[in-house]
């Protein structure tokens, strides 16, 4: 007998359609609470008078900058940074060691002092009173103006002949041997670096004789939070780098090959040897092999090697020919190749011998004799340059051998860095209002950097024509040598602003105030940009960009962070007592932005009064100053990926990370009318 269907007393079964359009009517309600948040931040870029800006106070329409697609590029920025921060985590985009507070000091605003190479700044720089209750900061930068005043007066009172450049590059022609060799204690007693003193050359090797230590549990912290995975991984990894000579304390010295060894705790889950290189704290491209081979394609040829050979893995099935295919290939005359496929070069307990050999266009990696992989030079380095090896990881080492060195390196030579011609000194400083001043951060031994700016974009026809100014501020290095030749760079060449105190990252700030003070006070210049020595400006393009904009408008300009959060965990975290805040204040990346001269009179006169609040980091605080400045006058935010962060872009305003060699590539094709890059990664 059928049974009779009996509708449910709800009425009609709830369907699909029903589901989705509920869900469409709430997100519907939900977007129309947050819209008028979303307009109330962008309004400050817009411009649009329909909404008022994040300083409380409406926007006008002529404030839109519409030359510029920027909600798209700086909406991909905030989502592209977004995934950096998840990424990496722990890394910061300027590194510094240790936090640090407000400053709130009461030391009345005295006169900025001058010396012969520059106004610099007093307020700033000066020894402050001890009082109760300092800010980490202020403690800091206490110790740093004392610390400086005593080097500044060792400088003063030695003897020209007292600076040996020699000793200042940590090395001296004569001593440089043709081979070194290390036992394991020697190596450990060392930090486990071997120093090289006049690096490599062409034919040079080096040999570690090692063993990797068994694989050992390690806690990820992102894996934690997945409750259905285990929190903890097998690792076993070590690391074989070749270095630079460091530049200044808080910045690892450049890493001119990083080879690392992973023989468990890849995300691969398969061994792996990775090559890279890392210059200024800025990692190139990695080469990853993996057990599969790169080929025999030309362009993938290093010296005629492959750049990754081949090993067994249990993924790749066994490519064995028949019997009857290899009994043809005899028949007709083909010659026959056995195929050897090796084991991963390395393994735990497992005793190694590793060779690393200098060739013509790249390095070449062998262990046990047999070839591994081989990494190409990248443009920026040089073999002279790699003048340390570092090891360091899950492996203990027995003995290093280094053979083949060269006897001499060119560099140690300070006058061969610094080219005492006529033609790279500054000009004086104009009388006249300058379109641009632009305030260069530098370290006290980073001549090569500073000779090849002066080479390059410093001879731009609008810095020569003095429409635009460059300065480098240079605060003072624990070593009394390196001061003497500062001082004799600066009084030469006469483009440099030393600024007396000792240098560290987390004064970087009042370096900021003090281009800020300069542009103000020594000249008068209608906009105000700072960059690091190791960016690469198109001083007529930015030019270009900034008549782009009405001379009335107050402007901040450059690759704009918008809800950037700050990092709460990790090495880098920012407490909640520096930033208390969920979100950093719209501001422009470190190596390269720019300012009106409005901006950097409002910040030199609230630093007088006390009333300037610094941030550790030096972008973050900018940011935060012309977000004040905006409660009173409206700010036009211009913002362009071209003012590149990290590396180049085509047809780049500003390039960062540019090696000295790199600079002078990069002016090379400028010359030629292209703006195109040298990539070394």
């Amino acid at each position: 007998m059928r049974r009779t269907k009996i509708d449910p007393a709800g009425g009609k079964r709830l369907k699909l359609p029903h589901i989705l359009l509920a869900v469409s009517v709430l997100y519907l309600v939900f977007i129309a609470f947050k819209f008028p948040q979303f307009l109330e931040i962008a309004s400050v870029f817009s411009g649009d008078d329909s909404f008022v800006g994040l300083d409380g106070s409406a926007v006008g329409e002529e404030d839109w900058d519409t030359s510029k697609p920027f909600f798209s590029s700086v909406y991909k920025d905030t989502f592209h940074r977004k995934l950096e921060d998840n990424e990496y985590v722990n890394a910061p985009l300027m590194p510094r060691k240790e936090p640090f507070q407000d400053e709130t000091g009461n030391s009345p605003p005295v006169k900025p002092r001058q010396l012969h190479y520059g106004r610099i700044t007093g307020d700033v720089l000066r020894q402050m009173n001890k009082t109760m209750g300092q800010s980490l900061l202020e403690r800091m930068a206490d110790e740093a103006w004392t610390l400086g005043q005593k080097a500044w007066a060792e400088v003063e009172k030695m003897d020209p002949k007292e600076a040996n450049p020699g000793s200042v590059l940590e090395g001296t022609p004569e001593l440089c041997p043709s081979s070194i060799s290390l036992d394991g204690e020697e190596l450990e007693r060392g930090d486990n670096v071997m120093f090289l003193p006049c690096g490599l050359a062409a034919g040079s090797s080096i040999t570690v004789v090692g063993t990797p230590h068994a694989a050992h549990q390690e806690i990820v912290p992102q894996l934690s939070r997945s409750r259905r995975r285990d929190s903890k991984v097998w690792v076993s990894q070590f690391m074989v780098e070749l270095q630079g000579l460091k530049a200044v304390d808080g910045e690892d010295p450049p890493k001119i090959l990083h080879l690392n060894p992973r023989l468990k705790g890849d995300w691969s889950h398969w061994p792996v040897i990775e090559h890279n290189t890392c210059y200024r704290m800025h990692w190139g491209v990695a080469q990853r092999c993996n057990g599969l081979s790169s080929g025999n394609i030309d362009d993938m040829l290093v010296d005629g090697f492959g750049r990754c050979e081949r090993w067994m893995r249990s993924d790749i099935a066994d490519t064995k020919e028949s019997k009857t295919s290899s009994w043809f290939k005899r028949f007709i005359g083909r010659k026959q190749k056995p195929e050897v496929t090796w084991p991963f070069p390395f393994a735990e307990g497992r005793m190694f011998i590793l060779t690393i050999r200098a060739g013509v266009e790249g390095y070449h990696l062998n262990v046990g004799g047999r070839h591994v992989s081989s990494f190409p030079y990248r443009m920026g380095f040089t073999l002279e340059d790699a003048t340390g090896l570092e090891i360091k990881g899950d492996v203990e080492v027995h003995s290093v051998y280094a053979t083949s060195l060269p006897k001499s390196h060119p560099s140690f030579s300070l006058q061969q860095v610094l080219d005492m011609s006529e033609q790279w000194k500054a000009h004086p400083l104009p009388k006249i209002p300058v379109r641009l001043f632009i305030g260069i951060l530098s370290a006290s031994n980073h001549f090569a950097e500073r000779m090849a700016v002066r080479k390059t974009w410093m001879q731009s026809s609008d810095i020569k024509s003095s429409n635009a100014v460059a300065r480098f501020f240079v605060a003072l290095n624990p070593r009394k040598e390196v001061n003497a030749l500062l001082k004799k760079e600066a009084a030469y060449f006469g483009d440099i602003v030393i600024l007396p105190f000792m240098d560290r990252y987390e004064l970087v700030v009042l370096k900021t105030i003090a281009i800020c003070e300069y542009g103000v006070q020594n000249l008068t210049a209608a906009h105000i940009m700072k960059c690091d020595d190791d960016t690469f400006i198109r001083v007529d393009t930015v030019l270009n960009e900034i008549k782009a904009i009405s001379h009335k408008k107050s402007l901040y300009m450059g690759n704009l962070n918008l809800l950037h959060r700050p990092l709460r965990n990790g090495k880098w975290a920012v407490t909640f007592e520096e930033w208390p805040e969920n979100v950093y204040p719209p501001y422009a990346n470190g190596p390269g932005y720019i300012i009106s001269g409005d901006i950097a009179r409002f910040i030199v006169s609230q630093r007088a009064n006390q009333s300037l609040r610094l941030f550790k980091m030096e972008d973050v605080s900018m940011g935060l100053w012309v977000e004040q400045f905006n409660s009173t006058r409206t700010v036009q935010y211009s913002h362009n990926w071209k003012f590149c962060q990290y590396g180049c872009l085509q047809d780049y305003y500003t390039a960062h990370y540019q090696s000295p060699r790199q600079m002078i590539c990069l002016w090379d094709k400028l010359s030629r009318g292209r703006a195109n890059c040298c990539n070394y990664g």
